[in-house]
């Protein structure tokens, strides 16, 4: 069995020094050990888009995942919401729970207002993307949870920044969207035909 020590790596090294492993020495066994539930959690949906079957878990302090390759076709990392193909892929990415600066309160009800009316891209809404505070609005008590949930169940791919919600110590609270790493977000950024940024 290969075996890849990622622990004290920060988001999305883990998830890349495990590509290039599989890249260079095409194990059909791997282990993979990471300091961060989020970090296991990214790389076990890398190894299983890659046809691995996957089992985790946490040794001490230590979390694990272990991969053995299946030779099923492999998933896409990041798959696409069934669309028409004239239509331009649009990936926003929320950056903070508010928009603008100034008052806060307003900032925030701004945020809810946009993210209710993103609906109005249709079928050109491709991705949502949460990173740094914006994360917040993921998660159980956010006031656009049900909102986000539901573009989720008509087939909206939600990324959400696993590091970000482990440095706010939110991860358990997630409660919509695909916790995700770095390396995915820049992927989902080459494919998209435009990126708006709140």
């Amino acid at each position: 069995m290969k075996k890849i020590d990622a622990r004290g790596l920060e988001c999305p090294q883990p998830v890349l020094k495990t590509k290039s492993t599989l890249q260079e020495d095409k194990p059909e066994n791997i282990k993979v050990l990471i300091d961060n539930s989020a970090s296991q959690q990214n790389v076990q949906r890398f190894l299983e888009s890659q046809g691995y079957q996957t089992a985790s878990g946490l040794e001490g302090t230590c979390y694990f995942v272990i991969g053995s390759y299946d030779f099923a076709p492999a998933a896409p990392l990041l798959p696409a919401k069934d669309r028409s193909t004239d239509a331009e892929k649009i990936l926003v990415m929320c950056t903070s729970d508010r928009i603008g600066y100034g008052d806060d309160m307003l900032g925030l009800k701004l945020m809810i207002n946009f993210l209710r009316t993103l609906k109005e891209m249709g079928d050109e809404l491709w991705r949502l993307v949460f990173v740094n505070n914006g994360v917040k609005l993921t998660i159980q008590g956010s006031e656009v949870l049900e909102d986000l949930k539901a573009y989720e169940t008509a087939g909206l791919n939600i990324l959400v920044c696993g590091t970000c919600l482990d440095h706010f110590n939110l991860l358990k609270k997630k409660q919509t969207g695909q916790t995700t790493n770095m390396l995915d977000i820049v992927t989902a950024m080459q494919l998209a035909d435009k990126v708006i940024t709140i």
